[in-house]
């Protein structure tokens, strides 16, 4: 029979946490609620909530068709609960203007970044994201600058990377960029010479995540990453586990996984999940990978 060992950092971190319990307190107000995008990246986190009455507003259209559509006499308050991810400042600015009540689930470390490129960018600094450009979490980022950002993902675009003339930058990273390479973009900088101000904005327990997952990675013969398909903390995880170990599985859900794709003979099978993945399902899959390796 295979060990099955847990990571020692998986599952539900802090800012996910707190953005859950937050529309669950909400709800029970009695309110019609409403999150700003999915809460957190993780579908059955968001499948869950729906059964509870709580709909996602998807975009800002959906959002102004809210605020435009006749209420009948009688009818619930809304309610909009900013997801974990943050958004831009606009957003905020509309539902003010709008009147609606709006409760703030933004992860403080997400937060903590919007307050640094507000300033930065105020001050003339030329902000890089060192991110996703299609995360939600960039893009909230970028709303709370003043005047042009750039987001960069890999080390090939710092490398071509030509910083605006005369601009001194200002780094940060998406809370969930991978350390080591938010370590070898700034290296990068430094070799060309850049004037920049760098701000290592990545959560500690995205890092400490990351260089967990990597050591059991290291010492495992199978691998398995539980998360949502849409969560980018979780397609890191996997993609550190996969450079360490062959036989690395993503998950959603335990139907995605397939013993006989898996080699026979297997000794340690390790399991991590991402910052957004509920307990009960990290469980459930270390039940059924106990009973069947």
């Amino acid at each position: 029979m295979a060990e099955v060992r847990l990571a020692d950092c998986a599952g539900f971190c802090f800012g996910v946490k707190r953005a859950v319990d937050t529309v669950h307190e909400q709800v029970k107000t009695g309110k019609k609620i409403y999150t700003y995008g999915p809460i957190v990246h993780n579908d059955e986190v968001v499948r869950e909530l729906e059964a509870l009455g709580v709909g996602v507003l998807e975009n800002e259209k959906e959002l102004t068709d809210l605020v435009s559509k006749d209420r009948g006499e009688g009818e619930k308050e809304i309610v909009v609960v900013i997801r974990a991810h943050g958004v831009p400042k606009r957003i905020y600015d509309r539902m003010e203007q709008n009147g609606l009540e709006c409760v703030d689930a933004t992860c403080p470390f997400v937060k903590r970044i919007h307050r640094i490129v507000e300033k930065e960018s105020l001050e003339g600094k030329h902000i890089v994201i060192l991110g996703n450009p299609g995360h939600p979490e960039v893009e909230g980022i970028r709303g709370w600058c003043h005047g042009a950002a750039d987001v960069l993902e890999t080390e090939e675009e710092a490398f071509e990377y030509m910083p605006p003339g005369g601009k001194t930058l200002c780094v940060v990273a998406q809370t969930t960029f991978n350390y080591n390479k938010f370590k070898h973009i700034v290296e990068i900088f430094q070799k060309k010479g850049y004037n920049d101000t760098v701000v290592n904005t990545i959560c500690n327990a995205t890092k400490e995540r990351q260089e967990a997952a990597r050591a059991l990675a290291r010492e495992a013969d199978v691998m398995i990453v539980i998360g949502g398909k849409h969560s980018s903390n979780t397609r890191k995880l996997y993609d550190i586990c996969k450079g360490e170990c062959e036989y690395t599985c993503f998950l959603e859900t335990l139907d995605d996984l397939h013993l006989e794709e898996l080699p026979k003979s297997i000794r340690l099978v390790g399991i991590t999940a991402g910052a957004s993945t509920p307990n009960k399902l990290i469980e459930e899959v270390q039940n059924y990978v106990r009973i069947n390796f």
